[in-house]
């Protein structure tokens, strides 16, 4: 209660800290906060908001940090209405009942964090339990925070007032590493705010924060993969030949890499136990479902349907996924997949990255959004992310790239690039590579299989791709070979390739020797 109230948090309600898993269900079911679907996990919906608000996250400038921060990719927001912003939304929780959840964040014992969330809704608090690291009883003895979020859904912003771009607010002070979200149910963004303060404190500690998942194989030798939303990052982590680390968010120290997480927080569109079997299963009682539709009636739910969202989402802890490290560390990667999915069709399916290339392809983090996916988006369009992770850099990409650079030279770690994408023609024309190909590739690269085979040089885009690999039909290793159109695939990976140039303009400054690594743009 001292740390609450020393936040202002001081009439209060009843609150409950620390809640095991079982009664938070029971208190958002009594709340109508959500159901149980026939697999026992609870479905919530968000409302409005069904994914993050990229326009109504802000960072606090203060002058302690303000010279740091990427004021090119982050909203500033003054300290003196960040403070009546506080006053409001303390306020607003007067007498309230609360739920708080105290754990960490960072598995690896020195880099670990206290955190605190501090919740309106029970939901949100089981989403935060299931999703950071849990303190042992020992552990919450004495305990005091170090990042505290405090999550009130029901508190809406006046922007006139506040100075917020609407009713919803994601405000970070690094400063105090206090967050303040209000006006949003979708609990994702309590998971992105603290990974966007890790990623301002970790590399002051020489860690290299990174938006990737993490396995180790039998071997003991674990890998990394990096993408962004929809690249299958969940997907290929998540691999019964392996043991799962982490599926999103991690540091990669002198001593090894590790999870920041207790927990998974998995895309469920178009979900099966045939695909995704680890993920299938780890949907149960204690799991948290959002915006997934199901049947009133027998509580079954589909999948299938994006009626509410495409972004339907899945939060559980790590341990519902069997054999995943516990706790989540692993030693310095063999190997690291870059994954994206391109919806253009021209990116082979599997390539080899130079220690040059590794790092452009980094910087340029790319994807591709498709069509009917946003409001006014008719064919697919290149997306860049800096580092498969813009929206949550507090500072330059440049030293998350720095730090990457590093880590690779010094451990002699190998780098593919994986396309998930689109094969055979753009999406619409083409068809998405079957993911037990993609499967069997990635597995080759982990276990060494591509070390003795041939490969050739595409000629756009630089990569080096294999002529052959375990479990794959040779003819689609190369994708233009894939179309039936060759003209048209030329066309289409020149295009891309300018889209790649004319994004790396924004680096070449600071990191000019990369230049020569990308795709040629003529």
């Amino acid at each position: 209660m001292k740390h609450l109230k020393s936040i202002g948090l001081t009439n209060i309600g009843k609150v409950h800290f620390n809640l095991p898993m079982p009664s938070l269900v029971e208190h958002a079911l009594k709340k109508g906060e959500g159901v149980l679907a026939s697999n026992g996990a609870l479905i919530v919906h968000t409302g409005k908001y069904t994914g993050r608000s990229p326009n109504d996250k802000f960072i606090v400038g203060d002058p302690e940090v303000s010279d740091e921060i990427w004021w090119g990719n982050n909203k500033p927001f003054p300290r003196a209405q960040f403070e009546a912003l506080l006053r409001r939304m303390t306020s607003y929780l007067q007498n309230r009942e609360l739920y708080v959840f105290d754990g960490f964040v960072g598995a690896q014992s020195n880099f670990r964090i206290p955190l605190r969330v501090i919740n309106e809704y029970a939901y949100q608090n089981l989403f935060a339990r299931q999703l950071f690291i849990r303190a042992s009883r020992e552990e919450l003895k004495d305990f005091w925070p170090e990042i505290t979020v405090i999550a009130a859904p029901g508190f809406k912003a006046e922007p006139e007032v506040d100075g917020t771009n609407s009713e919803a607010f994601i405000v970070i002070s690094l400063k105090e590493k206090l967050v303040l979200i209000g006006g949003t149910l979708y609990s994702g963004e309590i998971k992105k705010s603290v990974f966007t303060v890790m990623n301002y404190l970790m590399p002051k500690a020489g860690v290299l924060s990174m938006h990737c998942s993490a396995n180790k194989g039998r071997d003991g030798s674990t890998a990394l993969f990096f993408g962004l939303s929809g690249t299958g990052k969940t997907t290929l982590s998540a691999d019964p030949e392996r043991f799962l680390i982490g599926d999103d968010e991690h540091g990669w120290s002198d001593e090894g890499i590790f999870n920041f997480e207790g927990g998974c927080y998995a895309k469920c569109i178009n979900l099966s136990r045939e695909k995704e079997p680890q993920i299938y299963d780890a949907i149960k009682f204690g799991a948290v479902l959002e915006n997934v539709v199901y049947d009133e009636n027998t509580r079954e739910i589909d999948y299938s349907s994006d009626a509410i969202t495409e972004n339907t989402r899945a939060a559980y802890p790590v341990d519902f996924i069997p054999g995943a490290v516990i706790p989540g560390t692993g030693g310095h990667p063999r190997t690291v997949i870059f994954l994206t999915a391109d919806a253009f069709g021209v990116l082979p399916p599997i390539s080899k990255l130079s220690f040059q290339q590794a790092m452009y392809y980094f910087v340029s983090g790319y994807t591709s959004k498709l069509a009917g996916t946003e409001r006014g988006i008719t064919e697919p369009q290149a997306t860049f992310s800096a580092c498969f992770g813009a929206p949550f850099l507090p500072l330059s990409p440049i030293v998350y790239a720095k730090l990457l650079g590093e880590k690779l030279k010094k451990y002699g770690t190998e780098v593919y690039l994986v396309n998930t994408g689109w094969t055979g023609g753009p999406y619409g024309i083409g068809r998405r590579i079957d993911l037990k190909y993609t499967r069997a590739m990635v597995k080759s690269a982990l276990e060494g299989e591509l070390q003795g085979v041939e490969f050739e040089r595409d000629p756009v885009f630089g990569l080096m791709i294999p002529k052959n690999c375990p479990g794959v039909p040779a003819e689609i290793l190369n994708p233009r070979n894939t179309w039936p159109d060759k003209k048209s695939y030329d066309d289409t990976a020149r295009k891309l390739a300018r889209s790649f140039a004319d994004n790396f303009k924004k680096f070449s400054r600071e990191m000019p020797e990369l230049e020569a690594s990308g795709p040629i743009a003529h």
